[in-house]
């Protein structure tokens, strides 16, 4: 019998090497949302084009100026998570505040009671969306061009094209500063609206059912879902909320305007489509909105700054929006590819 042979030493396995602080910022950078790292290349560019960016008065501007826009995007984005599109948020706001408006100057109505109907005809709206849509199986597109040009020209008829000014003062509160703060009160409502849409996507059922409807509404209703009431559901949210958003602009003017609304359609959708809602459905968060928000809000506050002509001014949104496009469209790719 041989003698057992002694076993070789094995090499020791190298020690691994750290990694350097460059690829730890790309590492960072990597796991960061697209949104997310735009808003901080766009943030930090004003910050250094513009000496009055930074300024507390300014960032606290920019607020004030996208409450109205950030409160009409989050039912844009309950509206397209689920598939949809509406197009009707804009003449919804205006409708709502001559309604009101009409109400109060002409008619003697107490105002608390006319901001009530304000927000009946924003839910309305948004119901006649929903069915026409659903149950009438019109393509969200069209139904909600009807209803916007619809909107749109009674809320020129109802005072004849008329503005109407001079509401109570305690109405006038919702835009100005929180007492002791400089913190404006609509930034608050946008937040609390934002954190509430959050919750209700995340952790309820009927939240988390919206990606199933978006993703797939065949294979939702077989499981179970009540399509049709969810869609219809959300529709009347984006109607009330676009009625919410007229109500702050027509605190901040202190009057309601006929035409209120008709170009903030832009600004809604790529506020949605920026923060990586997929105009396909099924995806898209609060989160993500509220960052889309910011980019656009930036964007128009630091071209005002450096003096871009207004007329350019929506040239570069709607750069901005095909990058978010193309980028959707990329992303998409990638994962089929993957699987």
């Amino acid at each position: 019998m041989s003698a057992p042979t002694a076993s070789r030493p094995q090499p020791a396995s190298p020690a691994p090497v750290p990694p350097s602080p460059r690829d730890r910022a790309l590492a960072v950078a990597r796991s960061l949302p697209g949104p997310l790292v735009g808003l901080l290349v766009i943030f930090l560019a004003m910050s250094f084009l513009s000496p009055y960016f930074l300024t507390s008065r300014n960032l606290l501007n920019i607020v004030s100026q996208v409450s109205d826009v950030g409160v009409m995007a989050v039912g844009a984005a309950l509206v397209i998570i689920i598939g949809g599109i509406d197009l009707s948020v804009g003449s919804t706001l205006a409708l709502s505040i001559m309604t009101s408006a009409w109400l109060f100057r002409d008619h003697g109505i107490p105002f608390a009671l006319a901001l009530v109907v304000a927000l009946a005809v924003g839910a309305l709206i948004g119901l006649v969306n929903g069915v026409l849509s659903t149950v009438g199986r019109v393509q969200p597109f069209v139904a909600t061009l009807a209803t916007m040009s619809a909107a749109a020209g009674l809320a020129l008829y109802i005072t004849d094209g008329s503005p109407v000014t001079s509401f109570p003062d305690w109405f006038l509160l919702l835009t100005e500063s929180v007492p002791g703060t400089p913190i404006p009160v609509e930034g608050v409502i946008m937040v609390a609206i934002y954190l509430g849409a959050a919750f209700w996507l995340r952790y309820r059922p009927d939240g988390r059912a919206l990606y199933a409807i978006g993703g797939n509404e065949e294979v939702a209703r077989l499981s179970g879902l009540k399509v049709t009431s969810i869609k219809i559901r959300v529709y009347v949210i984006a109607g009330v909320l676009a009625s919410v958003a007229g109500m702050l602009t027509m605190s901040r003017l202190d009057s309601a305007q006929p035409t209120a609304g008709a170009a903030d359609l832009l600004n809604v959708i790529a506020v949605v489509v920026i923060g990586g809602a997929s105009l396909a459905g099924g995806s898209g968060t609060m989160l993500g909105t509220f960052i889309g928000l910011l980019i656009i809000g930036t964007l128009n506050n630091g071209m005002s700054l450096l003096n871009v002509s207004p007329n350019l001014q929506p040239v570069v949104i709607g750069v901005v929006i095909i990058a978010a496009v193309m980028s959707d469209r990329g992303g998409r790719a990638r994962l089929r590819g993957g699987h």
